[in-house]
């Protein structure tokens, strides 16, 4: 059902591109937004995992500086039949982690000092199956993907009074363009695509749990983990991640006030929590 949902979001956020491409700049708008889009989604592609890992100051570990670390992520990246993701430290007391890369075989786990010290090894565990389950998913693809349409279709709205303005002068019966209806667009058009990527986003959470608790088999854990998560994240917020990589992490890094969490690239904690009680009933049933 989450794929489903994301495959239609998706669906979507792409027809708003050509919606508000069209509407506001005819022909020419169009061809802009589509190699506008082009050139961005591959950039996005090939640099988007060292752009998140530098950004969030994350550092390389090797074995024998977390044996533990690679001993767990090893045995679930063979459960998962991926390959070995490098892993990384970030120096920060709060509770975090997120996974990043193009591709399984280009994929790379971060966590933070606070997570690890927090858990115990079995939801420290269940926390790195869920990385890997956005790694098996590829949503880190799918994400940067959404993300990057959404700032088309804001780009394209950005200009939208030029684009208005070309389009009618280009026309056939010159008619001036609507400025009302290309303020609209200009204002909605954004927010729209937002929305949207926030949908893609949440729903892909959902799944990373699902798939996570089938890796390492303890749903229970995992949900004993987002909850501490949640606890110590409200003391201990991450207030030097980067806004732009909130989405990547298992918890939103920052906490805010109710109006902003209606915007969260996160569901609920407590809707997350709730699910995986019910697939823990489900297993034993």
């Amino acid at each position: 059902m989450n794929t489903l949902k994301t495959i239609v979001l998706m669906g979507l956020l792409t027809a708003l591109i050509v919606a508000v491409g069209g509407l506001l700049g005819g022909r020419e708008g169009l061809i802009l937004a589509f190699f506008f889009a082009l050139a961005t989604n591959i950039f996005s592609y090939w640099f988007s995992a060292p752009m998140a890992l530098a950004m969030s100051r994350a550092q390389p570990i090797d074995r024998g500086q977390a044996p533990e670390l690679y001993a767990i992520v090893g045995r679930l990246a063979e459960e998962a039949k991926i390959p070995m993701p490098t892993i990384y430290f970030i120096d920060d007391d709060s509770p975090n982690a997120f996974a990043t890369g193009r591709d399984p075989a280009h994929s790379a786990i971060a966590v933070t000092r606070g997570i690890t010290q927090l858990l115990t090894e079995v939801e420290l565990e269940a926390v790195l199956a869920h990385e890997l389950g956005h790694v098996k998913n590829r949503d880190i693809l799918i994400s940067t993907i959404a993300a990057v349409l959404a700032g088309v279709v804001t780009t394209i709205a950005h200009y939208g009074m030029y684009f208005g303005s070309s389009y009618s002068s280009n026309s056939e019966d010159s008619r001036p363009a609507n400025p009302i209806f290309v303020l609209l667009m200009v204002m909605l058009a954004p927010l729209a695509a937002s929305l949207i990527n926030l949908g893609i986003s949440r729903s892909r959470e959902y799944e990373a749990d699902a798939t996570g608790a089938h890796l390492c088999g303890k749903p229970l854990a995992l949900a004993s983990a987002l909850a501490k998560i949640e606890k110590l994240s409200q003391f201990r917020p991450m207030t030097e991640a980067n806004p732009a990589l909130s989405s990547l992490y298992i918890a939103q890094p920052n906490q805010a006030g109710w109006l902003m969490n209606l915007f969260s690239t996160h569901p609920p904690m407590a809707d997350r929590i709730a699910r995986l009680r019910a697939m823990s009933e489900q297993d034993r049933s």
